[in-house]
């Protein structure tokens, strides 16, 4: 915002969503750094058993289970934790910028990336509908 006028300028605006955009995949990187680590000091180690297929943990397929994980410092759940916040950095960017294209009362804009925001949910969250 401007200090004499209160409204978005298209500079801080697109500042803002810069940040976000930078600060999300920042902190999505760290986390799945931090979880590569976890995991490859626990089993780092291990020999793989290629002669056995073992699939992805049933606690590592909801979001709770994956959260409980890395709140318990489990490498997997930190590594899946941080493509939980790469994926959710993009939404969070749409959502903000409905919040700024309301207060600067663009609907067209606000229309727009409402529709943005619908296919990206979709998206995520389709095929468990």
């Amino acid at each position: 915002m401007t200090p004499r006028t209160g409204k978005w300028t298209d500079e801080r605006f697109d500042a803002l969503l810069g940040n976000v955009l930078r600060w999300g995949v920042i902190a999505a990187g760290t986390v799945v750094a931090l979880g590569a680590v976890v995991f490859l000091i626990r089993h780092g180690s291990e020999r793989p058993l290629y002669q056995v297929f073992r699939g992805e943990p049933s606690d590592l397929k909801t979001v709770p289970g994956i959260v409980g994980d890395a709140w318990g410092g489990r490498g997997r759940g930190l590594i899946q934790l941080g493509l939980l916040l790469l994926i959710a950095t993009p939404v969070a960017r749409v959502i903000l910028s409905i919040g700024i294209f309301t207060l600067q009362r663009d609907r067209r804009y606000v229309l727009i990336t409402l529709v943005v925001l619908t296919v990206l949910l979709y998206s995520v969250f389709g095929p468990y509908l």
